[in-house]
């Protein structure tokens, strides 16, 4: 087991360090990550409108169950069957119990869904922000990238520019051309004056 736990820490230590070492990357990373939590928060959240629903249904018929033996209680009272209205008593007083437990649950079940939906605000704004971060880490490496390329032309064009004009094509080659005959002239006419 060392061994796996060694090798498996040199490889998060060489991850963390390549993700250092390429900001953009992180960033795509942690967006995947918010993008992913993202969706755990909408199966969350769905996940809890269903409870709610349930407890609801489950709370309409418990409250139908009470009037129903609260009915039944009122009718044995009536016909003075203590032997029947004392059971039924028991039962309708069960049931509110049951039904206060499902409220309660559902009322829980309410505030895990505001704060649920908090959350998903909350992962959607960060997950926002990050967006921004990679376009701009993108840009950012583009414009590098841009700039970079363009040095380097202009370096290799400066370096080659003596190269890629002929002779005859060549405005600086034609000014001294012109001016070497003219000082040839000058020292033909010179020496012929002599």
């Amino acid at each position: 087991m060392g061994l796996f736990e060694d090798f498996s820490t040199f490889l998060e230590t060489r991850l963390e360090e390549f993700l250092r070492n390429n900001p953009h990357l992180e960033l795509q990373a942690l967006e995947e990550q918010l993008r992913d939590q993202e969706q755990e928060t909408i199966k969350l959240l769905g996940d809890l409108r269903l409870r709610e629903k349930r407890l609801q249904d489950e709370i309409l018929s418990t409250a139908q169950e009470v009037q129903r033996w609260h009915v039944r209680v009122e009718k044995a009272k009536a016909a003075q069957r203590l032997d029947l209205a004392q059971p039924a008593e028991e039962r309708e007083a069960a049931l509110l119990r049951q039904g206060n437990q499902l409220w309660g649950q559902m009322e829980m079940v309410k505030q895990r869904i505001q704060q649920t939906i908090e959350l998903q605000r909350q992962i959607q704004a960060r997950r926002q922000e990050v967006k921004a971060k990679v376009a701009e880490a993108h840009a950012a490496a583009a414009q590098s990238s841009y700039q970079a390329q363009t040095e380097q032309q202009w370096q290799t064009t400066g370096w080659n520019r003596g190269f890629g004009y002929s002779t005859s094509a060549d405005p600086l080659e034609q000014t001294f051309r012109r001016w070497e005959t003219d000082e040839e002239l000058e020292d033909l006419k010179r020496q012929m004056g002599r």
